[in-house]
């Protein structure tokens, strides 16, 4: 299965290297890198071209203007990808919180579903033992509201570790996709299950970020609070 994992990435200068590294040691056939770089200032978009000089093509590199936001990164990765005959697209966070060597579980289990993710929170799913009591209990918190707001069965509706087959991204109306902070995780799955295709999760243990600053902040919370209420009405028809 020809396979492109998407990886948005501003500010990741120190991780991408060390990441693209981890994934190409995996045994996978067909197997290939979009990095989505929202012109990171610490050089990210060139290390990604670089790498895919290194790689022999098998990396590269959507270069944006500016920071414009995870949801329209993957929505033009997906797009991309598709459109260069990609049959499975993933989609990870550069920062080592998902770990690449679940990439081959989730593969083999997009066989028999059309998207498969790394969970969380299903039995064997763990966050980093290192987080505080708060942020574990946030992490969770925000979780079962999108879940039980949406009445989505998925028990990790915000994980965004993620392998979608291209019939089902190109069955979706992504241009109808409006979320550009995590709750875009939440559209996604919503609007998947809303037209009635599959899921399956696969336990990950998820780890904090090595290096770099977190891209969360208030006005992405605020969204995804406001965002779980408005889903229902602007699907209405699916």
């Amino acid at each position: 299965m020809k396979t492109t994992i998407v990886i948005p990435t501003f500010n990741e200068a120190i991780n991408l290297p060390i990441l693209v590294e981890k994934l190409f040691e995996l045994p996978l056939d067909d197997f290939s890198i979009l990095v989505v770089d929202d012109n990171s200032p610490d050089g990210t978009g060139n290390i990604a071209e670089e790498l895919g000089t290194k790689y022999n093509g098998r990396v590269s590199v959507l270069h944006r203007e500016g920071k414009l936001g995870l949801g329209t990164a993957y929505i033009q990765g997906f797009q991309l990808a598709m459109e260069r005959g990609a049959e499975a697209v993933g989609q990870m966070d550069a920062d080592f919180s998902h770990p690449p060597e679940k990439i081959v579980e989730l593969v083999k289990t997009l066989e028999t579903c059309d998207m498969a993710l790394g969970s969380r929170y299903v039995p064997g799913g763990k966050l980093d033992e290192r987080w505080p009591f708060w942020r574990k209990a946030l992490s969770g918190w925000g979780n079962f509201y999108a879940r039980t707001i949406l009445g989505l069965k998925l028990r990790d509706v915000t994980g965004g570790f993620r392998l979608w087959k291209s019939h089902t991204l190109k069955s979706m109306p992504l241009d109808r996709i409006r979320s550009n902070g995590y709750i875009f995780q939440v559209e996604m799955a919503y609007v998947a299950n809303k037209l009635g295709f599959q899921f399956k999760e696969i336990p990950i243990y998820f780890a904090d970020r090595r290096w770099g600053q977190s891209k969360m902040s208030f006005r992405i919370q605020l969204e995804a609070a406001i965002r779980v209420w408005q889903l229902p009405g602007m699907y209405r028809d699916l």
